[in-house]
């Protein structure tokens, strides 16, 4: 099971292989949101990572469009996200977190993501 960042998407896959003769095949992929089994599974080996913005966010605005178009969710939705972003930060896969970091430094807001294996990883806000 893997999760990775394709030409700006965040992706994810299921590749499975034959004991018998090591033949391998990726049997699941899409891109988007992760299925929740694939996700969990990722979260039970890797352990979650927590994003956080550094420093002062240089405008709320960036953050809502970020917020809102990975997860196209309502303003006031994103609104509750930018305050949970900035105050506590989110926590999911490394790769969810190191996507939403891109997406958030491609508009000028600094953020870094941290390993955070104390932690319960939420699904992705929605």
């Amino acid at each position: 099971m893997n999760q990775f960042i394709d030409r700006g998407q965040l992706c994810w896959d299921v590749e499975v292989a034959c004991e018998s003769c090591g033949t391998g095949w990726c049997e699941q992929f899409g891109s988007g949101e992760t299925p929740e089994n694939i996700r969990s599974a990722l979260l039970a080996e890797h352990g979650p990572s927590r994003l956080c913005v550094v420093g002062p966010v240089p405008s709320l605005v960036s953050v809502l469009k970020v917020l809102r178009e990975v997860w196209e969710v309502s303003l006031p939705r994103a609104r509750e996200l930018a305050d949970e972003l900035t105050d506590t930060g989110f926590v999911g896969t490394l790769v969810e977190m190191e996507f939403l970091k891109i997406r958030l430094r491609s508009r000028g807001v600094a953020a870094e993501v941290r390993s955070d294996g104390s932690l319960e990883s939420e699904p992705i806000p929605s």
